[in-house]
């Protein structure tokens, strides 16, 4: 018996791995994120049982899985994203560890990445950003010392701000010192899903157009220059002078 932790994806169905859907497709139980996770993503299982997650409080889910692992039974433990990233899963797998019960991880679209190709941009451009950090906004939950969004935002590098569209006005005042008002911010909402929208815009005037569309939750920030910029030197791999393993100089 073992627990899967599987990573659904932002939300289209189509962006779960393989693995992942023959996971779900096979296990005889599915404990699902239902607030995050849509029920497409389940569409082709046989499991005798399916339990919305959502609806439950840890000791719950502990239970459920504990009642699976004494009847023998595989467990498809499905987040939204990649399980990995804001997953909660660390509470859950500690749990497992002291029941000692099995499980393994499978890797998810993160929402980030899902964000970035709607957006039809890379996040990683030479001379302009090399590094990409993810975060989220410390609100109820304080972030832990060196990581205030003031400390990430010194680095003037790509950030992702997960939790934080509700609490956007704040993030805008604390980043425009180290970005400038001019640099690009995106509020992609829901990517991937049938009612995903976004709005690109600068620090100086993001504020007031999502405050138009009405987003609420459910919201990936990204800010950098490498939103908006096609001023940026080639990369050294598909260089014609760089020579390397399988593409060797023939000068």
């Amino acid at each position: 018996m073992t627990v899967y932790f599987i990573g659904a994806g932002p939300g289209d169905p189509e962006l779960i791995t393989v693995k992942g859907q023959r996971l779900i497709h096979r296990c005889p139980v599915i404990i699902y994120a239902g607030s995050l996770v849509p029920t497409a993503v389940l569409e082709g299982h046989r499991a005798e049982t399916v339990i919305n997650s959502a609806e439950l409080h840890l000791a719950q889910i502990i239970e459920a899985i504990k009642h699976a692992h004494d009847q023998g039974l595989d467990v498809a433990r499905v987040h939204s994203g990649d399980p990995s990233l804001y997953g909660a899963i660390g509470e859950q797998i500690r749990y497992l560890r002291e029941l000692g019960i099995p499980y393994e991880i499978v890797p998810g679209v993160t929402a980030v990445a899902a964000s970035a190709a709607l957006l039809g941009c890379e996040l990683t451009l030479p001379d302009i950003a090399q590094t990409v950090i993810l975060t989220r906004y410390g609100d109820k939950s304080p972030m832990p010392e060196g990581e205030q969004l003031a400390e990430l935002a010194r680095h003037r590098t790509t950030l992702a701000i997960h939790l934080g569209v509700k609490h956007l006005e704040r993030i805008v005042t604390e980043l425009r010192p180290y970005y400038g008002g001019d640099c690009p911010i995106a509020v992609v909402h829901r990517a991937t899903w049938p009612d995903q929208d976004w709005v690109l815009a600068t620090l100086d005037g993001i504020v007031e157009q999502v405050q138009a569309k009405g987003f609420r939750r459910t919201a990936l920030i990204l800010v950098g220059r490498v939103l908006a910029n096609d001023s940026f030197a080639e990369s050294a791999l598909y260089r014609a002078s760089h020579a390397h393993l399988y593409r060797p100089n023939e000068n």
